[in-house]
Parts: C-alpha cells; structure tokens; sequence
C-alpha cells in the first residue's frame, strides 16, 4: 500500500523525487542557473538599448539647438523630459532585470561559492526554500524609488546635466543684447518661472539620487577593496 502511494506521489509530484536524487538536483540546478543567467542577459540588453536611445536622444537635440541661432532653445526642455521618461522606462525594466539577477547570485552565492570553497558557510541557510518560493510567486526585489535612483546614478543623471547646462549656455550665449530671464521665456511663460521649474526638477532629481535608503538590490561590485585573488605569490 506504501510503496502504491509512492508511485502515485512521484507520478504527481516529479519534482520531489528529483530533490533527493543529488545526481537529478545537480541537473535540475545547471539547467535553472543556465535559463536565469540567459533572462538577465535578455533583460540587460533591453537596458543597454534604453541608454542607447537616451544618448542618440541628446546628441540629436543639441546638435540641432545650437545649429542656428534661430532654433528654439525651448527643444532642450523638450530633450529633457524625453531623458527623462527613458529614465522611468529603464527603470521598470530594471526591476524586471534585478529579479533575474537577484536569481542568479543566489545560486552564486549558495551553491557555486560553497562547491568551490566548502569550509565556508553559505549566505543563507534556506536559499533553496526563498528560491522555491520565488518560483513559485514571483515578485519585484526592489521597489521604483530604488531602481529610478539606480539609473540616475547610474547614467541618467550626468545626461541630464550636460542637458540642463547646454541650456543654460544656449540661452545665455545666443542672446546676448537681451535679459537672461527674457531669453529664457517660453511663449507667454516669463523666463523666471521657467527657471523655478527647470530648477525644482534638478532639485528633485538630486535629492532621489542622494536620499538616504536601505538598499534593497542584492549587492555585486559594491563596497570593499579590490579583490587580490589574481595576484601570484
């Protein structure tokens, strides 16, 4: 009767019987790590075309700003909201990308660094449950505020900044026998509110970028010195 409910249980349940054969689990573990390694490359593409698109964005509009005195300066704004909203959108894929990654430093981590250094510990003494249930209901590792502070940090910040300073220059060096306030109007916008809002939007992009958080990412190339491992005797 046991040995009938057995073969019921590994008939419906595949996944169990493979947990207690090692030879099973060292496969089932390679051909996990393969196809989450393989999704954070997808979706580290997908980041790099983002960016890609951002700095095609920016090279286009300055060009085309200071190519005439007669162009508007008001299309540097315009490329700035542009970088900006690849900003959120890189950001969006960035969680997608984090969960992946998150995945595959856990198998790093846990599996590889204690098959190749075994008189350590392993971070974390129930990775194969946190894993499972991972599997099992996926959810987001970090939340918007982090990932849009990520990519500020990362890229989009310094973007930005050449954006807002060949602003101000544009407008400064293009109009010279006029006011800086009166060069910067947009239509029936005086260019001193124009100022107080291009300010208050770097002033929220500074204080994302320095807010103090806890980071939520799993942590890779972050604080410490240079490793010494290549180093010969």
């Amino acid at each position: 009767m046991t040995d009938d409910t057995d073969t019921e249980q590994t008939a419906t349940d595949p996944g169990r019987e493979m947990g207690r054969d090692t030879s099973e689990l060292s496969t089932v573990f390679g051909d996990a790590y393969r196809g989450e390694l393989d999704r954070e490359t997808t979706w580290r593409t997908r980041l790099d075309q983002t960016t890609t698109w951002s700095v095609t964005v920016v090279a286009a509009i300055l060009t085309w700003a200071f190519s005439s005195p007669d162009n508007p300066h008001y299309v540097i704004l315009v490329g700035v909201l542009a970088v900006g909203m690849f900003c959120w959108i890189e950001a969006r894929r960035y969680r997608d990308y984090d969960v992946y990654r998150a995945r595959v430093r856990l198998f790093q981590q846990d599996l590889f660094a204690n098959v190749l250094d075994p008189s350590l510990t392993v971070e974390h003494d129930e990775w194969r449950t946190e894993l499972g249930e991972d599997y099992r209901q996926p959810t987001y590792k970090i939340t918007m505020f982090e990932a849009v502070s990520n990519r500020l940090r990362r890229i989009y910040l310094a973007l930005l900044i050449v954006l807002g300073l060949a602003w101000l220059f544009r407008v400064a060096a293009f109009a010279p026998d006029a006011s800086l306030s009166g060069a910067a109007s947009v239509g029936s916008v005086s260019g001193p509110v124009v100022f107080v809002i291009v300010g208050a939007f770097y002033a929220t992009l500074v204080a994302i970028v320095l807010w103090p958080r806890k980071r939520e990412a799993k942590g890779e190339f972050r604080d410490g010195e240079a490793g010494e491992w290549k180093d010969e005797e």
